[in-house]
């Protein structure tokens, strides 16, 4: 796990072979939101059904998992906030995890980071084979702020009709930063997608999870107070060869801490820390000493 602080994430065109995307129909069926006369008009794409039966969230172990299961809840949004090195390969984590509990997940991607090949790996690190992990993964993805809107639309419908395990809006806002969107525009947009989006939570009674980066709440209109019921809100800090997330619902805390095979922790030993601490694996440091016998 030692590539979990290593690593900034950014998708290759290889990646593509692999991503599975999920077919929408986008065509809108609210009230219409304001778009660009250069939006392109609506794609209607065949729907497939589904593959799989729904399983549990997440497994039991490793302990990552019962941590993390524990903050969400059916019908409400969990929102995770930090920056994408941090947030990302968690996630990633959370994907084997669903498929190693035989679940689904729907996936509204909008940074255009999926990476389905370290996911696959991830997997098959559970005991789940590759293309099984990523079979369970229906992904959809917009490359403009109308088109994420269009797809937000059709997301909800899709949801209704295949409820999955676990729905996931990974980066929304990012779409909606281009320059060439006036900033009433924006609003207006990200509104209606906050407003969707908790309609549809309400309707399909799974958990959300919407991810962030630091002081994105404050750009994303209507998520707090129009958007889906808060379940929790964790937030993603790295420290010097650590992770620490922190729950706020229960100011439960989570440190991923570097440490070689074999070796314990001080915390191993009690002393009432409110934080858990995961250890992995790291590689020995060479030192320029050389040891002797004797």
């Amino acid at each position: 796990m030692t590539e979990l602080l290593d690593y900034e994430p950014a998708l290759g065109p290889e990646d593509d072979a692999e991503v599975d995307l999920l077919p929408f129909d986008t065509e809108p069926e609210v009230a219409p939101v304001p778009r660009s006369p250069a939006t392109p008009g609506p794609v209607r794409l065949a729907t497939r059904s589904r593959r799989h039966r729904a399983g549990a969230l997440l497994p039991s172990e490793p302990a990552l998992f019962p941590w993390l299961a524990r903050r969400f809840a059916p019908g409400e949004m969990t929102l995770w906030v930090g920056p994408r090195v941090a947030v990302e390969p968690i996630l990633e984590r959370l994907y084997a995890g669903n498929a190693r509990a035989r679940g689904e997940v729907s996936l509204l991607e909008g940074a255009n980071r999926f990476h389905p090949y370290r996911i696959g790996e991830l997997g098959r690190s559970l005991g789940v084979d590759a293309t099984e992990t990523l079979h369970r993964i229906r992904l959809a993805r917009a490359f403009t702020a109308y088109q994420m809107v269009a797809l937000v639309d059709g997301w909800a419908r899709e949801a209704r009709r295949y409820p999955p395990t676990l729905l996931v809006a990974h980066d929304l806002p990012a779409m909606f930063a281009a320059d060439e969107i006036r900033d009433d525009e924006r609003a207006a947009l990200l509104l209606h997608v906050a407003r969707t989006l908790g309609t549809l939570v309400h309707d399909v009674r799974v958990p959300l999870l919407v991810t962030l980066g630091p002081g994105e709440i404050d750009r994303f209109p209507g998520l707090a107070d129009e958007g889906p019921r808060w379940a929790d809100l964790v937030t993603f800090v790295r420290g010097p060869g650590t992770l620490r997330l922190r729950s706020l619902r229960d100011d439960a805390r989570l440190a991923f801490v570097p440490r070689p095979g074999g070796q314990h922790g001080i915390e191993e030993f009690g002393g009432g820390s409110a934080e858990e601490v995961i250890a992995w694996d790291v590689p020995p440091r060479r030192t320029a000493r050389r040891s002797r016998n004797g």
